[in-house]
């Protein structure tokens, strides 16, 4: 095996932080539509504690930036909404590199629901009236529980499934739906990729996202699985993802590695020299080429769904945190709080913030520090910057642990 460069885990963690958009200037340039496109994917989530979760990504990169500008970035015709890490905003040119997941849904014709013989009715609604919300086409429940779907509302999801119909925004968090034809370009609706063409991309894409990863990262990140994840580890030793082997110390050795795994020498000014080493890590090489991470560290509350930490292992990995969302967890057992938020400071994760509001009064219910933490300063200042940008004017700490 050729020579493979070698990362500390703080190189390794400067370089991600970097790629996130939380180190330098870089993040923060193009405003929020080119940090989506940095990123590959901002996921959604129903919870909203200050904001909802895809406003807050923005946010933790960008400042306080206007809600409605973040808004705009994500459905103002370039991006869509589908499954990529979880329920996630993408760039619309992207839209081709699903096209194995549209087809796995359209072979398999079930989702959480059998799709009902209606389906075709609700697309001839939508081609006749859409954009529509499920409330356009019936409703979405049948009285029971929350997944007791109605019909109409199986078919129209199975219709974004297969791509069919896509979501272009969403209003009270409701879905709007409307034709594929009519909101996709032609171009990327008639580029046609092989399950594996598409993998590759995509699994490039997570790489750049990230910087450094373990293959479990990039399959967190693309969650495919089965025949796709086999494609994952074809694209990664073959080269066709453009990702390059390291090792980084400290990390656990890769689970499986094959004798074709190369690296193309890329160097990193600054680091130590490369050497012969066992890689345990894909990381993207413009990434390595960029040198030594410089710049300002972000200060600043993270959404657990935030792509730097939605990933568990990753973030115990990388931060030595070891973060679970606590929101389904029944009050009495909860230990950080309803909707802890990791707070980000000099590179670190330096404690946890349990968020709500009264008023006009942001206020902390519990703050964790971390392990190592001395001083409240980095809290203060987060918990400020978050006051600003949902217009409280004071804050309130109520627990310190």
């Amino acid at each position: 095996m050729d020579s493979v460069r070698d990362l500390t885990a703080d190189e390794a963690r400067r370089l991600i932080l970097r790629a996130q958009g939380f180190l330098g200037a870089e993040g923060r340039r193009g405003g929020a539509p080119a940090m989506l496109r940095r990123l590959g994917a901002v996921q959604l989530d129903t919870i909203s504690v200050l904001a909802r979760s895809h406003e807050l990504v923005a946010y933790a990169r960008l400042g306080a930036v206007g809600r409605a500008t973040v808004e705009r970035a994500y459905w103002s015709g370039d991006a869509f909404e589908y499954w990529c890490h979880a329920a996630c905003v993408l760039p619309l040119e992207h839209w081709p590199l699903y096209g194995f997941r549209r087809q796995a849904f359209r072979d398999r014709r079930f989702r959480w629901h059998e799709v009902p013989p209606t389906i075709d009715k609700v697309l001839d609604r939508v081609r006749a009236d859409g954009p529509v919300t499920t409330t356009d086409i019936g409703g979405a429940k049948n009285g029971g529980p929350w997944w007791d779907w109605s019909d109409s509302k199986i078919a129209i999801e199975f219709l974004l499934d297969i791509g069919e119909v896509v979501c272009v925004k969403r209003v009270g968090w409701r879905r709007v739906y409307d034709l594929a034809e009519r909101t996709v370009p032609g171009h990327l609706r008639e580029t046609e990729l092989t399950d594996a063409e598409a993998v590759a991309r995509l699994t490039r894409i997570a790489g750049e996202s990230l910087a450094v990863a373990t293959r479990a990262d990039l399959v967190d990140y693309t969650r495919v699985k089965g025949q796709h994840a086999a494609l994952l580890d074809e694209a990664l030793h073959s080269g066709a993802t453009g990702l390059v082997p390291v090792h980084v110390a400290g990390w656990p050795p890769a689970r499986t590695r094959r004798a074709s795994d190369r690296t193309t020498g890329v160097t990193m000014t600054g680091l130590p020299a490369a050497r012969s080493t066992t890689p345990n890590a894909w990381a993207d090489p413009a990434a390595l080429a960029g040198g030594e991470p410089r710049g300002r560290h972000r200060t600043t509350l993270l959404s657990p769904f935030d792509s730097l930490v939605w990933d568990r292992a990753r973030t115990e990995r990388v931060f030595g945190m070891t973060h679970r969302l606590e929101a389904y967890v029944p009050k009495d057992k909860r230990v950080h709080g309803y909707f802890a938020m990791p707070v980000l400071s000099g590179g670190r994760l330096v404690a946890r913030v349990d968020p709500a509001r009264e008023g006009n009064t942001l206020i902390a219910r519990q703050v964790t520090l971390e392990p190592g933490t001395k001083s409240l300063d980095a809290v203060h200042a987060a918990l400020a910057e978050a006051a600003t940008w949902v217009n409280c004017t004071d804050v309130r700490i109520d627990r310190v642990r």
